[in-house]
């Protein structure tokens, strides 16, 4: 029975809790060797450390996919079965595209284990596009049809110390819809959240997502110890809520925005990369502190951009403060809000340490920021309602991932210049056209991707013209042209086909407007004439 809500660098809300399982069994193979011999049976003796790690393999069709896992279970060739999950932990999936991020560290005796099942409290996905008429359209769908299927490729064998285990979403897989915006509301849409589990050796010294590193970690300081050695960090969950994470830091580690270990307090929200270590805790490699004095901190694709009054609407995929204390996304569950610009100190990440190389003049500031680049907001306060936007502290643009065909290629300096085009439904051709906004791009459905030797090309088979891949980096607006600085190249996912309708809008503000249905919960950014 269905379950409805009421409301919809490295390499590579008031829901009606319904529990959902599935259960996949993988066949056991033999491995043999280049000569035809069966390969050696492993000696299991005793309990392996099994880090689950997540991620996701997506296109830009979803702006947001949250959940939370109530259980996660691994079944032996044997019959016997493990909980790799000790409590219930909430997600957020898109901002994982082609990254992983730690979940949960558990004992587990050492085995061939050939299945797995999920269990789900809740989960959600989110889409924007252009609604017939005019206006914005989000569609929230929280409806799951069908339980959670995990699926094993091979049979995976638990032994040695430490091992790590991936779960991925394959988001394409998971949310169905025709196009984002229907009339009658959610016609066409179905939720099957959809997982693959593989292992990963995790390294000491990792170089990409496949082997433990971990880049752009967005977190709370929930506590200090040994001099800022020691933290404790609580990350964001999604709409679902947080979670909590052990860290370390070293001589070794780089700080950003801070002098140091010993600068560190509680309440910082912090920036992070690291080395995923074998107990499950991070090794942090690079500490970066946008803001000391700021209490809330939300993450995700800038929706709209005011230049003149100014100010900015954001959907917050990852938030912490208190906009994630009164309730989840504000996307989701409240009016989007949106954040003064007028003092805020514009910022480009520090991941990245090659913009000085780049054959254009990479540039971030409040005259050329544009709908769809990834930010990062904090803020002092935080404002919803009462025609007032939340005055930002900072606004840091921050690495994300696009979907895009190749489909022209070359030499600009050390870089090599990848002509990328985009789906229909990707943010950036979808957000360019309302009107009001005083920054246009020149051509919304296609960019620039500067791959040099530090790009890590995490494909099944080398890049080449006309062909998809996944591309993780800085998106700048270079005077009206969209440039990444690419840091990480994954295998793509195809193109989905869509019939969105653009229309035009009416210059003015944005505001909310909500449609209820027995299924779910369908809202409208609509513009209207007056200032806020």
């Amino acid at each position: 029975m269905k379950s409805a809500t009421s409301s919809a660098r490295f390499l590579a809300p008031n829901t009606i809790p319904t529990i959902f399982a599935a259960v996949l069994t993988v066949a056991l193979t033999t491995s043999c060797g280049s000569g035809g011999a069966v390969s050696k049976t492993p000696t299991f003796s005793g309990n392996t450390q099994v880090t689950v790690v997540l991620s996701s393999t997506a296109n830009d069709q979803v702006t947001g996919f949250d959940m939370t896992l109530q259980s996660l279970t691994l079944t032996s060739q044997s019959g016997k079965t493990v909980s790799l999950l000790s409590s219930q932990q909430p997600a957020e999936f898109m901002h994982l595209n082609g990254g992983i991020e730690p979940l949960m560290t558990v004992s587990v005796p050492q085995e061939i284990y050939t299945s797995a099942t999920a269990t789900l409290g809740g989960a959600v996905f989110v889409c924007l596009a252009q609604v017939p008429g005019g206006g914005l359209g989000i569609a929230n769908y929280s409806i799951v049809n069908q339980g959670p299927t995990v699926t094993l490729p091979s049979p995976i064998t638990i032994t040695g110390s430490s091992l790590g285990l991936q779960l991925n979403m394959q988001v394409s897989g998971s949310a169905v819809f025709p196009t984002c915006w229907t009339n009658p509301p959610f016609e066409g849409f179905s939720m099957t959240p959809t997982f693959s589990l593989t292992p990963i050796a995790l390294s000491s010294a990792p170089t990409n997502p496949g082997n433990g590193r971990v880049s752009g970690l967005v977190a709370t300081v929930a506590s200090v110890a040994g001099a800022g050695s020691s933290l404790s960090l609580t990350i964001a969950g999604g709409s679902y809520g947080t979670r909590t994470l052990s860290a370390s830091v070293t001589s070794a580690t780089v700080f950003q925005g801070v002098s140091g270990a010993s600068a560190l307090s509680a309440g910082m929200f912090l920036n992070v990369d690291g080395a995923i270590q074998s107990d499950g805790s991070l090794l942090a490699t690079r500490v970066e502190v946008e803001s000391s004095s700021a209490v809330n901190d939300s993450s995700g694709p800038v929706m709209f951009v005011d230049n003149v009054v100014p100010d900015l609407q954001l959907y917050g995929r990852t938030e912490l403060g208190p906009l994630q204390t009164i309730g989840g996304q504000s996307g989701i569950y409240f009016p989007i809000p949106y954040f003064d610009l007028s003092n805020a100190v514009f910022n480009i990440s520090g991941q990245f340490t090659n913009l000085q190389n780049l054959p254009f003049i990479p540039t971030f500031n409040a005259s050329n920021v544009v709908a769809g680049q990834n930010v990062d907001i904090t803020s002092a306060n935080f404002i919803i309602g009462g025609g007032v936007g939340t005055p930002a502290n900072t606004i840091t643009l921050s690495p994300q991932t696009i979907d895009g065909q190749i489909i022209a290629s070359q030499q600009s300096g050390s870089f090599t210049d990848y002509t990328v085009s985009l789906a229909s439904y990707d943010l950036f051709p979808t957000l360019a056209v309302q009107q009001g906004q005083t920054t246009l791009l020149s051509n919304p459905s296609q960019m620039d991707v500067y791959v040099d030797s530090n790009t890590l090309q995490l494909t099944s088979s080398p890049v080449a013209v006309a062909s998809t891949y996944r591309f993780y980096g800085l998106v700048f607006n270079d005077n009206g042209s969209l440039r990444m600085d690419c840091a990480q190249v994954n295998d793509g996912v195809a193109f989905t086909t869509q019939s969105n309708t653009n229309s035009e809008l009416h210059t003015g503000r944005v505001q909310s407007v909500r449609q209820e249905t027995p299924a779910g919960l369908q809202e409208i950014i609509t513009t209207i004439p007056q200032s806020h």
